[in-house]
């Protein structure tokens, strides 16, 4: 059999088992935004059916025979076809040494897991959630003693996540960060302007659901989004999930706090277009799939901050906003509107975090998941080691559990190690962006005229087109020129916030 006919083989065999695994996402989408709450049991075992059916697909010895042929006739491949040939090892490495039953109960753990997340938020209840978090915690050391990482479990859940991610890596990078960005945020919290944003902030109320809806929308429509492939709805935790052919992207809203929902759309928005830049025919493939979660954040958050927190950006939707919205801006003027936009405030909720203050909220919970994998932290000690640190890095200590240990979704269906890719990609992004200002310097000029094209396209030639046949920091120091540094990250940071606050 010629390489060509095998590599094609393969991909067949991989993409079937890619699209399986869309029809869970679609579950697990279907479970955030439209579940009747009768039905969780129900869907638990429909993801346990489906868990199977997915890991026989990936696990099946065709596969593995396919691999084995085209490994003994490297010679014969170029560099895409040995990019689809590794990734597809890893990832048959990967489900032949998870057993079956495993596979299922992780399934119906992860599904019943976010059923009693959701309801211990509301009852403000960790006691009840507890065994579940134990259990979750459990599964993942399980899953990494089957992968080989039986002495560095905590390395396996980056590794999924972010391939080639070590503890050790992460440890450096926010060290770093850490130490740069803690005065930085002290410095600006104590401003006068700081104290003036967030009574501005304050008074931007009552905002009209439907009318934020229909301004995000079409914010997010020109910023390239293809709603022809996409859609956005409403859940209890902003999400994105699904493939280019089909995104769903969630938001939340409330009406006295109107740009929270506008940048949690934004950046959900920057995911799905990294989606949507992805090869179609390549799904599944090394040729067809992200980087890793750390470059996946890296779009997120740039389309969010950098482009959607910038005054060019608001000099072009400005009018329409105050169209919309006409009673609620009245009292606001521009500048007042930018600082808005812009407020630093430190918070216990992460996902209503400012720029410069997010970080902490992703360190804090870093370090608390290293001491739980490291054996350090009991589950039944996080309320009150997770109170000690948001006051050590904050400033604030939680009321409760629901503002406090709880507040997030992630863990409820084991998602450990995911929290690192949000800052690593604040950098990535922020490494990206000066790299963009170096080649265009005018982009904001583009922005103001309501113009994402060029920023778009090139972000779809050097960050999209190359998918997986990089990892994200091989990707960051070919597209950059330099190894992945938080030093972007606090410059961009200085400038943009240092002139609001500290000029």
């Amino acid at each position: 059999m010629s390489n060509n006919s095998t590599i094609s083989e393969l991909v067949a065999w991989v993409q079937r088992a890619h699209r399986l695994g869309t029809i869970g996402e679609l579950l697990g989408w279907d479970e955030q935004v439209n579940l009747p709450a009768g039905a969780a049991e129900q869907r638990a075992a429909q993801h346990a059916v489906l868990a199977e059916s997915l890991h026989a697909a990936a696990s099946a010895p065709r596969i593995g025979e396919l691999l084995a042929g085209l490994e003994q006739r490297d010679d014969g491949l170029n560099d895409d076809e040995r990019a689809i040939v590794a990734q597809a090892r890893r990832d048959y490495n990967r489900a032949t040494k998870l057993p079956t039953e495993f596979v299922r109960e992780k399934a119906i753990q992860g599904s019943r897991g976010y059923h009693a997340w959701a309801h211990a938020k509301a009852q403000d209840d960790f006691a009840g959630y507890a065994p579940v978090l134990q259990k979750n915690l459990e599964f993942a050391q399980r899953e990494a003693a089957y992968l080989g990482y039986g002495g560095a479990p905590y390395d396996y859940m980056l590794d999924k996540h972010d391939p080639g991610l070590t503890a050790a890596a992460v440890d450096r990078l926010f060290g770093e960060l850490k130490r740069d960005l803690l005065p930085l945020m002290r410095a600006i919290v104590a401003s006068p302007a700081a104290t003036r944003a967030r009574e501005v902030a304050g008074r931007l109320r009552g905002f009209p659901v439907d009318a934020q809806l229909r301004f995000l929308r079409e914010v997010t429509e020109r910023l390239g989004f293809d709603y022809t492939r996409g859609r956005i709805d409403v859940s209890l935790h902003p999400f994105c999930s699904g493939t280019g052919s089909d995104v769903r992207m969630t938001t939340r809203f409330k009406e006295d706090h109107p740009l929270n929902s506008l940048f949690g759309a934004m950046h959900e928005t920057g995911h799905g277009l990294y989606e949507q830049g992805l090869p179609v025919a390549q799904l599944g493939t090394a040729l067809g799939i992200h980087a890793g979660m750390a470059m996946h954040e890296s779009q997120s958050r740039l389309w969010e901050n950098q482009v959607g927190r910038s005054r060019a950006f608001w000099r072009s939707f400005e009018p329409r906003w105050r169209e919309l919205f006409p009673v609620q801006s009245a009292g606001v003027t521009s500048d007042e509107l930018h600082l808005a936009v812009n407020a630093v405030q430190p918070t216990l909720i992460r996902v209503d975090a400012d720029e410069v203050t997010y970080n902490l909220h992703i360190v804090l919970r870093f370090e608390l998941e290293k001491k739980l994998f490291a054996g350090e932290l009991a589950v039944r000690d996080l309320p009150a080691a997770w109170r000690v640190a948001s006051r050590e890095m904050l400033g604030l200590e939680p009321a409760n559990d629901r503002e406090g240990v709880l507040q997030d979704v992630h863990w409820s269906d084991g998602s450990f190690g995911y929290f690192p890719s949000y800052c690593l990609g604040n950098m990535i992004a922020a490494q990206l962006w000066a790299r963009v200002r170096q080649l265009r310097p005018g982009i904001e000029e583009d922005f103001s005229r309501r113009d994402f094209s060029w920023l778009l396209a090139w972000l779809r030639e050097n960050v999209h087109a190359p998918a997986r046949r990089f990892s994200a920091l091989e990707l960051v120091r070919r597209v950059t020129g330099e190894e992945l540094s938080p030093r972007h990250l606090v410059e961009y940071l200085r400038e943009r916030y240092g002139g609001l606050y500290l000029g």
